[in-house]
């Protein structure tokens, strides 16, 4: 694929995100789309309720106009179904968290959707992406990465499915506690697939729709690095887990995802040790409060200090994917 396609889709996507921005920021300020704050954040957010949410919408939109034009373009309309695939966990997980975000802000409270409706829909969103990949033959084998070792799932690669999308979105979702902290972070994991997806020739739609997402995202983020002046919600960050776990699958990366989405597995599993401490220390805790990177804010670190470092973590994660998988 030539490099002009490459960069023309990341400037349409970030092009797009920067000229919608300041005209849906101003529309939710004035429909009261705030965000609510967690009473058992830190002290330090009290400051940010009441920032306009549900900016994932403007991720969202960014990302079907790049990547349909750019794939009608490049590829002259012969879409594929993963690409299909792609679109529709993207509108599918993103609608989700919209209502999740809707019903909070209704609300005014920090409680959208509960845990069982999110998981349901999270849920059958997966399940029907199984079906359409089974149905196409898709391969259920597994390769480790950077080793010729793969492992046939069968019937199993049913169950991965789930705990990636649903998984990948949580994980996501809980890194979404500061500005700018997901638009960075994502960007950089994105960036990675789509430069494996660019040395390993796959399908160009899904290489495209990875960019699409990286030009997005770094147009959000001109609006929502520090101090933000609009949050992504659930709208966004569910949907963009769910898109991240869905290109790794599709690109048959499946466990190269737990390396370049290094930093998502680390704010997860530093909230289930600290559950899971807490509980059986009668109170006691790890960490000053979780996800981590609260913990580092409440040792005294600014905000703006604990983004960029999460975000060099990341960029150390996607070179670590990178070498493995480019050129082991």
């Amino acid at each position: 694929m030539p490099q002009s396609v490459l960069i023309i889709t990341i400037s349409i996507a970030f092009l797009f995100s920067v000229i919608i921005s300041p005209l849906l920021i101003p529309f939710l300020k004035r429909l009261k789309f705030g965000q609510s704050i967690r009473e058992e954040g830190p002290e330090s957010h009290k400051a940010k309720s009441g920032t306009p949410t549900m900016g994932g919408v403007m991720i969202i939109l960014s990302i079907i106009f790049a990547s349909l034009f750019m794939v009608w373009k490049y590829e002259m309309a012969n879409m594929t179904s993963e690409f299909f695939i792609l679109l529709f966990v993207l509108i599918g997980y993103g609608l989700i968290g919209f209502l999740d975000d809707l019903i909070i802000i209704i609300k005014k409270r920090n409680l959208g959707l509960t845990s069982k409706q999110k998981m349901l829909g999270q849920l059958f969103i997966a399940i029907v992406v199984y079906v359409v990949l089974h149905n196409n033959g898709y391969d259920t084998t597994i390769t480790v990465p950077g080793t010729d070792l793969s492992v046939e799932f069968g019937w199993f690669y049913s169950v991965l499915i789930l705990v990636m999308l649903v998984g990948a979105s949580n994980a996501v979702n809980l890194t979404d506690g500061l500005d700018g902290l997901v638009a960075g972070t994502a960007s950089i994991a994105f960036a990675a697939f789509a430069v494996i997806g660019t040395h390993h020739h796959v399908d160009a739609e899904i290489t495209i729709f990875s960019l699409a997402v990286v030009g997005s995202l770094l147009g959000f983020l001109v609006f929502n690095s520090h101090p933000a002046k609009v949050f992504m919600g659930d709208t966004g960050s569910l949907s963009i887990g769910a898109i991240l776990a869905t290109v790794a699958i599709l690109m048959k990366l499946e466990l190269l995802l737990i390396i370049i989405g290094g930093v998502f597995v680390i704010e997860t599993l530093s909230v289930m040790m600290q559950v899971t401490y807490f509980k059986l220390t009668g109170g006691k805790r790890i960490f000053k409060m979780s996800p981590l990177h609260h913990h580092y804010e409440l040792s005294g670190w600014s905000e703006w200090r604990v983004v960029i470092t999460f975000w060099l973590v990341g960029i150390l994660c996607a070179a670590i994917g990178l070498f493995i998988e480019v050129f082991v």
